[in-house]
C-alpha cells in the first residue's frame, strides 16, 4: 500500500497533491432538493426543517479500558463531566498546536464512545489507538458511499422554531429534559431513539439516532407530524451551506503534511485516504502549506481550550496562546459587485469571472478566497454561501483584528492566471467584491 508520506514526495510536495484537485468538494450524497433550497434554507430559521445527517460522515466506535484516557490524551478541551449519555465536541492538533480537526464524540456506554465528525480527526484517533499502548478496540462505520455492508444507524437532525411541538407530537407527551451536549431517550412514534441536545441552524433541536433500519418510518412518522408545522426535509443543496450561517468552520485543512514528529502519521495513512485526495482551491495560491494551518483560536475555540490535563499539542498551544489570533469571522458581500460577477456569464472567452454556485459556492474539498484590507492579505473566506435568510452573499473564515466588525473588506474571488489544473475550476478572470465585516450573520435576538 502506498502511503500518504509516498504520494507527497512522488507529488513533489504536499501543496502539489493537493493543488491537484482530485476529491472536489465534499459531497452530501442525498437528494439535492426536496422542493427547493430557498425555502429549505428559511425553514431553519422560520418553521422547521429535517435534515437526514445518515451519509456523509463515518463514525468510530471506541470501547475498552482505555477509550476516554487514550481520547483525553488528544483533546486540547476539558473532559470533565464526560460519560455516558454525555457528548463533546473533541479538538485535536499537532504538538506545536495547529489543528488536525474536530468531531463530537457520544458517550454511549461506560467506556464505548462513538465518534463522528470529518475524517481528519477521526483517522487521528485511530492511529494513535493502533500505535499507542492503549487497551481499546476500534472499528469504522464508513460513510455510505465507501459502506459496501450499509450503516449502522440512521442520524437525523430537526431544528427551527416548531421543533419543539413537533417533538413532543411524535413522542405522545412532554419530551425529556435533555441538558445541552447531552443525550437522552424519546420515542418516534412506535420507535425509540437516542437524542443529542445541540443546534446546527442557530435555533434549538436534537439530533437523534437509531438503527438505519429503522430510518424510514422514523423520517415518515416526523414529515408526517410536522406539516402542519411548516416542516420541510432539507436537501444536499441547502444542506452544504447550513454550517456557514452556524459558525462552524467544516473545511479546515488538517495540518498533517509537513513536521518529523508527524511522519509517522503520514507512513500509516494510505495515499488514498481522505488526506490523500484532498483538493486545495481558491484566490489564496501560498508558497507553503503550512501557511493554511491554522489554530483553535482562529476557528472561534479559543474559550474551549484547556491546559488542565496532558495532551499531544498541549506544549505548542501554551506557547502560542498570548499571540495575537486570528478569530471567526463572517463577511458580507456587496450586492453590486455580485451582479456584476453574474453579468460576466454573458462575456465570451476568459473574461468571464469564476462561477458562483447557489447556494454553496463550494468547488474544491478546501478553499481558502483571499480576504484583504487596504490592499493587505488579512484573512481567508473558506466558506462563501448565498443565505436566503440574509437575502445575500456571505463568507466564513479566520480574520485578522486588524480587519474590526464594520471595517470594508475585499474578498477576491477566482484563481490567478485563469485557474487552476483542477477540472473542477473553468477558464475566468479574477475579479474583487467589497465586503462587510460581521460578528454574526443576523441581529442578536434574530
Amino acid at each position: 500500500m502506498v502511503s500518504l508520506e509516498e504520494e507527497i514526495n512522488n507529488a513533489g510536495g504536499a501543496l502539489e497533491l493537493l493543488r491537484q484537485g482530485r476529491s472536489g468538494a465534499y459531497p452530501f450524497p442525498i437528494k439535492a432538493e426536496f422542493t427547493n433550497w430557498r425555502d429549505e434554507q428559511e425553514a431553519w430559521r422560520n418553521s422547521a426543517a429535517l435534515m437526514d445527517l445518515s451519509h456523509h460522515m463515518p463514525d468510530l466506535v471506541v470501547q475498552g479500558p482505555d477509550t476516554y484516557r487514550l481520547l483525553e490524551s488528544l483533546g486540547a478541551n476539558s473532559f470533565k463531566g464526560f460519560g455516558t449519555d454525555s457528548a463533546k465536541q473533541l479538538i485535536t492538533v499537532r504538538p506545536d498546536g495547529y489543528m488536525i480537526g474536530d468531531c463530537i464524540l457520544f458517550g454511549i456506554a461506560d467506556e464505548h464512545v462513538r465518534i463522528v465528525g470529518r475524517p481528519p480527526a477521526l483517522n487521528w484517533v485511530e492511529f494513535n489507538a493502533a500505535t499507542g499502548d492503549w487497551d481499546v478496540e476500534v472499528r469504522r462505520d464508513e460513510r455510505t458511499v465507501n459502506n459496501p455492508k450499509g450503516r449502522e444507524l440512521f442520524r437525523l437532525q430537526l431544528q427551527g422554531p416548531h421543533a419543539a411541538a413537533i417533538f413532543e407530537k411524535v413522542n405522545g407527551g412532554p419530551m425529556p429534559d435533555i441538558p445541552f451536549f447531552h443525550m437522552g431517550r424519546f420515542k418516534v412514534g412506535r420507535h425509540d431513539v437516542r437524542a443529542l441536545n445541540h443546534r446546527m441552524s442557530g435555533f434549538p433541536g436534537y439530533e437523534f439516532t437509531g438503527p438505519f433500519a429503522e430510518f424510514e418510518s422514523v423520517r415518515d412518522t416526523i414529515v408526517e407530524a410536522g406539516a402542519s408545522f411548516g416542516l420541510r426535509l432539507i436537501g444536499a443543496r441547502a444542506y452544504a451551506s447550513v454550517a456557514t450561517e452556524s459558525g462552524w468552520i467544516a473545511n479546515t485543512l488538517p495540518s498533517t503534511y509537513t513536521g518529523d514528529d508527524m511522519k509517522a502519521y503520514r507512513e500509516w495513512l494510505p495515499s488514498r485516504s481522505f488526506e490523500g485526495n484532498l483538493a486545495l482551491g481558491g484566490s489564496w495560491v501560498a508558497d507553503d502549506i503550512e501557511d493554511y494551518y491554522l489554530t483553535p483560536w482562529d476557528l472561534g475555540y479559543g474559550h474551549v481550550i484547556k491546559f488542565d490535563h496532558d495532551y499531544i499539542g498541549r506544549d505548542g498551544l501554551e506557547a502560542r496562546k498570548d499571540e495575537p489570533h486570528k478569530r471567526k469571522a463572517w463577511v458580507l458581500w456587496d450586492r453590486e459587485d455580485v451582479a456584476k460577477i453574474f453579468a460576466s456569464y454573458y462575456e465570451r472567452g476568459d473574461k468571464r469571472f469564476k462561477y458562483l454556485e447557489m447556494p454553496a459556492a463550494f468547488y474544491t474539498a478546501c478553499q481558502f478566497d483571499r480576504i484583504e484590507k487596504d490592499g493587505e492579505l488579512v484573512g481567508a473566506a473558506m466558506l462563501t454561501i448565498y443565505s436566503a435568510n440574509v437575502r445575500g452573499w456571505i463568507s466564513l473564515g479566520p480574520i485578522d483584528p486588524s480587519a474590526a466588525v464594520g471595517d470594508q473588506v475585499e474578498i477576491v474571488w477566482g484563481e490567478p492566471d485563469g485557474g487552476s489544473p483542477n477540472p473542477a475550476v473553468e477558464r475566468h478572470t479574477q475579479t474583487r467584491v467589497k465586503g462587510t465585516v460581521m460578528s454574526r450573520p443576523f441581529p442578536q435576538g434574530h
